[in-house]
């Protein structure tokens, strides 16, 4: 069965449940500040919300896709990032540096999580 929550401007579901697996799609800061860090904390923030909300949380997420608008961002990005996930649950994850994702955002988050 594949279950689709939080459905999304009639473009997509935030949330797909299939067989135990969330495929959550691309989380952006709902403020979009100039800054990579304040971004990814508002990422973080929603990111656990949604996870909680769909039984699971950061310690079972086993993918991500980052996209930044800068790579020269990702230092700060990373930043936030390990304070998120501990060293012993870092999920897989792939850095990509893009030209346009949206009038002033800077981080876009794509992710596969287990659930508990």
């Amino acid at each position: 069965m594949i279950k689709r929550t939080s459905s999304y401007g009639g473009i997509l579901h935030e949330v797909v449940e299939h067989n135990g697996t969330l495929y959550l799609s691309g989380l952006v800061a709902d403020t979009l500040t100039p800054d990579i860090k304040a971004q990814t904390e508002d990422i973080m923030r929603q990111l656990q919300t949604l996870l909680r909300a769909n039984g699971s949380d950061v310690d079972r997420v086993l993918q991500a896709t980052v996209y930044l608008s800068d790579l020269s961002l990702k230092d700060g990005f990373n930043a936030v990032w390990k304070k998120t996930f501990a060293e012993a649950h870092l999920p897989a994850r792939a850095a990509i540096g893009v030209a346009d994702l949206g009038k002033d955002v800077l981080v876009e988050m794509v992710l596969i999580t287990a659930k508990r």
